[in-house]
C-alpha cells in the first residue's frame, strides 16, 4: 500500500508537509471544505516539496466551473512538475447551498459533466460541450479552447460514498477518494458498485487507485485506548447527525449500509433534536474502531493487514496528537508499519 494524508490550509500545513515528505509519505491531499480553498495551499506546498504527489481532497463541484477547474488543475500539474492529483467531490447541500448559494440538485450530473469538459480541456482543443447542466460555448457565442496546456497527465480522483457516485467512480474516474470504511463491510456497501461501474467501461479494479482515509492514534495501554474511543465518539456523532442537510447525510447512510442503520438513524434524530449527548451516547467502541486505525502498535498493525487484503491501494493517514511533533511522529509510525506489510 502507498501512504497519504489529508491536511487544510493552518498555520503549520507547510511545515508537516515538508516533514512528512521526509518521512517518506506518498501523496498529500489538502482538504477544502467550509475553511480556506485548496489550490493555494497546494500551490505553496507544491514550492516546498519535491517529490511527493499532491492532490485536491477536494475540490468541491459547484464552487467553480468546470473549466475554472481544468485551468487549475493544469496550472497545478505544471508548477510542481507532474505531482498534482485532482480531487473532486460533490459535498453536500449545506455547503453548496448553504455556504455558497449554488443549487445542490443533481450532484451524479453534475459531477459527470464537470469530468468531461475537464478532461476536454485539458485536450487543448476548443471546449464545446452540450449536457443537461453546462453548456459551453453558450448560445450564440463561439467555442475557445484554453491557451496554457497540460504538460503531465493529471489522474482525477472522485469522493464517493453513495451507490450511484460509486458505480459513476468506478466507471470514470483514476482513483477513488472513501471515507467511513469498514473492511469487513464494504464489499457490499462500496466495492459492488465500484466494481459495477468498472465492468460497465470495460475496466477493472487495477484500474482504480483504491485510496481509504482513517484517523491514526497509538495507544500505550488499553486504559489510553478507552479515552481515545471515548474522545472519538462525539466526533462521529457529528457526522451521522450534524453533516448534510435535512434530507442528506452521505456518512449517516454510509454508516448504514455497513450494519448500523438503527443506531445512525437514532443518532441522528437525537442530534437534529438537539441532544448533543445523547446521540453522542449512542456510539458503540465499535463504531469508531471498525472505521479508524486507533490501538496499540499490534492492533494498528493488524488493522492495516485487513484494510490491505480488502483492497485498498492506498491508505490516507490522519494522525492524531496535539502539536506538530506529535502528529508528526504517529504519521512516521503508521509509515513505517505499512512498508512492513
Amino acid at each position: 500500500m502507498r501512504t497519504a494524508t489529508t491536511v487544510e490550509a493552518a498555520t503549520d500545513s507547510a511545515d508537516f508537509v515538508v516533514e512528512a515528505e521526509k518521512l517518506g509519505l506518498d501523496v498529500c491531499f489538502v482538504a477544502e471544505a467550509w475553511g480556506s480553498d485548496a489550490p493555494s495551499a497546494l500551490g505553496f506546498f507544491a514550492a516546498r516539496t519535491s517529490r511527493m504527489q499532491l492532490g485536491s481532497g477536494v475540490i468541491q463541484v459547484g464552487t467553480r466551473t468546470p473549466v475554472a477547474v481544468a485551468q487549475t488543475a493544469i496550472t497545478l500539474a505544471n508548477l510542481s512538475d507532474g505531482r498534482f492529483v485532482l480531487g473532486l467531490g460533490a459535498s453536500g447541500p449545506q455547503v453548496i447551498e448553504g455556504l455558497h448559494g449554488v443549487p445542490f440538485a443533481h450532484p451524479l450530473g453534475r459531477l459527470r459533466e464537470t469530468v468531461s469538459i475537464v478532461r476536454a480541456a485539458m485536450t487543448g482543443e476548443k471546449i464545446a460541450f452540450a449536457g443537461s447542466h453546462f453548456q459551453i460555448p453558450r448560445p450564440g457565442s463561439v467555442p475557445m479552447r484554453l491557451s496554457t496546456r497540460t504538460e503531465h497527465p493529471i489522474p482525477i480522483y472522485l469522493a464517493a460514498l453513495s451507490p450511484a457516485t460509486l458505480r459513476l467512480t468506478g466507471a470514470i474516474a483514476d482513483g477513488w477518494l472513501g471515507t467511513s470504511f469498514v473492511p469487513e463491510g464494504a464489499g457490499s456497501a462500496y466495492f459492488a458498485h465500484l466494481d459495477a461501474g468498472l465492468a460497465s467501461a470495460g475496466r477493472r479494479r487495477a484500474d482504480l487507485d483504491i485510496c481509504q482515509g482513517a484517523e491514526v492514534a497509538f495507544a500505550p495501554d488499553e486504559d489510553a485506548l478507552r479515552e481515545m474511543v471515548a474522545g472519538r465518539k462525539k466526533e462521529l456523532a457529528f457526522s451521522l447527525g450534524g453533516m448534510g442537510s435535512a434530507s442528506t447525510n452521505f456518512y449517516n447512510q454510509a454508516y448504514s449500509r455497513q450494519g448500523w442503520a438503527d443506531v445512525a438513524a437514532e443518532v441522528r434524530a437525537r442530534w437534529v433534536a438537539g441532544d448533543r449527548s445523547g446521540a453522542t451516547s449512542l456510539i458503540t467502541d465499535e463504531m469508531v474502531l471498525a472505521t479508524t486505525l486507533i490501538g496499540t502498535g499490534e492492533m494498528v498493525r493488524k488493522r492495516l493487514l485487513v484494510w490491505q487484503a480488502a483492497g485498498v491501494d492506498t491508505v490516507r493517514l490522519y494522525p492524531a496528537g496535539s502539536s506538530l511533533d506529535e502528529r508528526l511522529a504517529t504519521l512516521g509510525r503508521a509509515i513505517e508499519l505499512v512498508r512492513a506489510l
